[in-house]
């Protein structure tokens, strides 16, 4: 029985054919869509020699074309709706096996590059794990496309297809509940808001700081579509009924979320753009004039961490507390979130220095007040 199962599973997480063809054409499409599709054009962060890259933020008329399109197919008969919730574990190993050789080419083309600028210089450590993990090049391209921006695009685009494939399916199954369609409306809300405020993924930490490897490669494209949809899966199998005030309850943690995390989100993109913009009404408190010290920054130095963490538990408290299983992304964003809130103190402490102290006077709370 054991040998069975494992091979079912085994054959579960072989790639077919479709499921490399689905790939495909999600990825050319993306390709073609962020190039030809009309956005607004956004300037990067000012690099250390003085260059700015260029993001073409049409990422929301991409993703409702997209849906559109796949939406009029399934209609047709041309493509199941189902095909994802179907295919996820083939899906899934495709795509790991996609992020391998992607960090592959990036390690090598890394390797043998020459190129001075800021984006595209080489930082080799030496150590291949290191390299292999945390990337060689900041901001790589391939045919005038940034990778970075591309991938996190593709990852974010690819959770809500999971979704709403998922959707699908519950609904054929006659198992659809409050608990998904309420897990539902809140990461389409989510993802459908990240693209209306697509630009100001530009001045983000990932996109400014770390380099593209094999950590934010799978981070994007696999990790982010496939984990963070974890509790859309559990919901397929296990019913759920939430009382009233539960409901309420949760819709009350996910909008207070949701204000921190957009609300941080923009008052430093802002800042960034423009120093001098009035934060809640007021002149903004800057330390050395470069660290925001107002609004949700004055209250905590990464209160964005907080709202993002409370969105995470948003998703998953539609599954009730039966399971830990739905809490794997809340609870992995934590501890995620708290290392990458560590390295970002060092790397600000080095740059900064006695700035960086006043900022932590004025500024005592790394993200939830009192508390941490």
């Amino acid at each position: 029985m054991l040998d069975m199962d494992l091979r079912l599973l085994l054959q579960s997480l072989t790639p077919s054919s479709q499921s490399v063809y689905v790939l495909v054409f999600y990825f050319v499409y993306l390709a073609v869509a962020g190039e030809i599709l009309p956005g607004k054009v956004i300037r990067g962060v000012l690099l250390p020699d003085g260059s700015q890259l260029r993001y073409r933020c049409n990422g929301l008329f991409a993703l409702t074309l997209l849906v559109a399109i796949l939406g009029i197919c399934a209609k047709l008969g041309i493509v199941s709706p189902l095909v994802v919730a179907d295919r996820g574990l083939e899906l899934l190993s495709a795509t790991f096996i996609f992020c391998v050789l992607v960090t592959l080419a990036l390690y090598v083309t890394g390797r043998s590059s020459s190129d001075k600028s800021s984006s595209l210089k080489p930082h080799v450590s030496g150590n291949l794990v290191h390299d292999w993990w945390f990337g060689i090049q900041l901001n790589p391209q391939f045919l005038g496309i940034d990778l970075k921006f591309f991938f996190v695009r593709a990852g974010m685009m690819g959770w809500l297809l999971i979704n709403l494939s998922i959707l699908a399916k519950s609904a054929q199954d006659g198992s659809l509940s409050q608990s998904m369609i309420l897990y539902q409306i809140f990461c389409a809300l989510y993802i459908l808001d990240y693209f209306v405020h697509e630009e100001y993924m530009t001045s983000t930490w990932d996109i400014i700081a770390e380099r593209l490897g094999f950590m934010l490669v799978f981070g994007d494209l696999l990790w982010i579509p496939f984990t963070f949809s974890i509790q859309g899966w559990w919901l397929l199998n296990n019913k759920v009924e939430l009382t009233v005030p539960a409901i309420v309850a949760n819709c009350f943690v996910f909008l207070i979320g949701y204000m921190v995390f957009r609300g941080a989100n923009k008052q430093k993109h802002i800042f960034k753009k423009n120093p001098k913009t009035p934060i809640w009404g007021k002149p903004p408190v800057v330390v050395g004039g470069k660290l925001l010290a107002s609004g949700y920054w004055g209250i905590a130095r990464h209160c964005n961490y907080l709202g993002d963490l409370m969105l995470a538990l948003s998703f998953s408290l539609p599954c009730g507390i039966s399971s830990p299983v739905p809490y794997f992304y809340p609870i992995y964003l934590l501890i995620l979130l708290i290392w990458r809130e560590r390295r970002d103190e060092v790397r600000c402490a080095e740059k900064y220095k006695e700035i960086w102290a006043e900022y932590l006077r004025l500024v005592p709370y790394r993200i939830l007040p009192y508390v941490y």
